[in-house]
């Protein structure tokens, strides 16, 4: 018996690199700028990672006997660099087979730092390089089971550059592409010479994807001084957020997808698909508010806006997707926007997913019909990546 228990795809699921990750597959010109993977701010210790590559890169023998005997409470224990898959893309076949998911977007956790970092002083050859020398990783790492939806990312910090990591993603057998929310350098996401990225994605029927870690984890440390001792991290897993960080987590995601709608980038390109992915789905019922109002009373005076024949509404509604955490009461979302546009997600292996995601979904959505349900789990998933449908 597996741990899904009908048809269910994972919007969310990780890789917990191992710290050679970047420096294997990175470019021999690029390779001695590439830096290791590293576990600092992670509850995983230096001597877990250690074990790991002293042994080759790989789990011993009776750890993965262990895992193996958990069977579909491997969600339940399986977690972060010890879970079943976490580095290896044969185990993380065995894993599929005990969890029962459809098809799983496979995300990195500690890889993109440095591609996606804001800052200014990272030379274009070694953002891009390490890009893609993730890019090449994962498409390994999910070549060993045709359920793994690897997650390519993409820099946009410089459009030229970025739309050539496109064009070298295309060619592989990844299936999305992880952009930065937040400006790209000193351009909105909107800006004129994106258009040919966006236009691409579109054409090639390759969603766009934001991401928790696509833009700075914490907060400006400014706004921890309060002069009072600092609050104990919540998890200190692969995404550390604490008690503030949370709590505006929404912002970053939120700016960007408005800055998209309001620049006319989903109105323009009907056939562009994308997904927000633990970033919480919270939010979303009024932002489609705001934006909506946005275009009916800025529309008067903004061109762009006037010339639109879908409301913002409409326009996320068919296009985007969002992944609401564990923790949240998604059912209530549903409620006050439309059931078209939230979707399953396990994190797994990473803590912050929980120990029984569906178990919480289901009370989540309560007494709503089957249909919902259906949506959740499987048909908004599908409407976002219509290829991975399967039998």
């Amino acid at each position: 018996m597996t741990y899904a228990t009908r048809a269910m795809y994972d919007a969310d699921s990780h890789i917990m690199e191992l710290p050679d990750f970047l420096q294997k597959y990175a470019d021999p010109a690029v390779r001695d700028e590439i830096p290791a993977v590293s576990y600092s701010a992670s509850i995983v210790t230096d001597e877990e990672v250690a074990e790991i590559m002293a042994r080759g890169g790989r789990h011993s023998d009776e750890h993965l006997a262990e895992l193996l005997g958990l069977g579909d409470r491997l969600i339940e224990k399986s977690k972060e660099i010890q879970a079943l898959g976490a580095f290896d893309g044969r185990e993380r076949k065995q894993a599929m087979d005990m969890l029962g998911f459809k098809k799983q977007l496979v995300f990195a956790t500690h890889s993109v730092a440095m591609p996606f970092s804001p800052s200014s002083k990272i030379a274009p050859t070694r953002r891009y390089g390490g890009a893609r020398a993730h890019n090449r990783h994962m498409a390994e790492f999910c070549s060993h089971d045709p359920r793994l939806m690897g997650v390519a990312i993409v820099p946009l910090d410089d459009p030229a550059s970025a739309l050539a990591e496109l064009d070298f993603v295309l060619k592989t057998n990844l299936k999305a592409a992880w952009v930065p929310h937040r400006p790209a350098g000193d351009k909105s996401p909107g800006h004129v010479e994106f258009e040919p990225f966006w236009a691409k994605l579109a054409e090639a029927g390759v969603p766009f994807l934001l991401h928790v870690g696509g833009s700075p984890l914490q907060l400006a440390k400014a706004w921890g001084n309060n002069g009072r001792a600092a609050t104990k991290d919540w998890l200190g897993g692969g995404e550390n957020l604490r008690t503030k960080d949370v709590a505006v987590l929404h912002q970053g995601p939120e700016t960007f997808l408005s800055m998209m709608v309001i620049e006319g980038v989903f109105e323009r390109y009907p056939e562009l698909r994308g997904a927000s992915v633990e970033l919480g789905a919270g939010w979303v019922p009024s932002m489609l508010t705001r934006l909506d109002w946005v275009a009916k009373h800025w529309g008067r005076t903004d061109a762009t806006m006037a010339a639109f024949k879908r409301t913002p509404t409409e326009q996320l509604t068919q296009q985007m997707a969002f992944t609401p955490f564990v923790f949240e009461e998604v059912g209530a979302f549903i409620d006050q926007s439309n059931p078209d546009l939230y979707l399953f997600s396990s994190d797994y292996p990473h803590i912050e997913g929980g120990r029984n995601p569906i178990a919480r979904f289901e009370g989540a959505l309560g007494e709503r019909a089957p249909l919902v349900r259906d949506k959740f789990y499987a048909e908004n998933f599908l409407r976002i990546f219509p290829d991975a449908r399967v039998n």
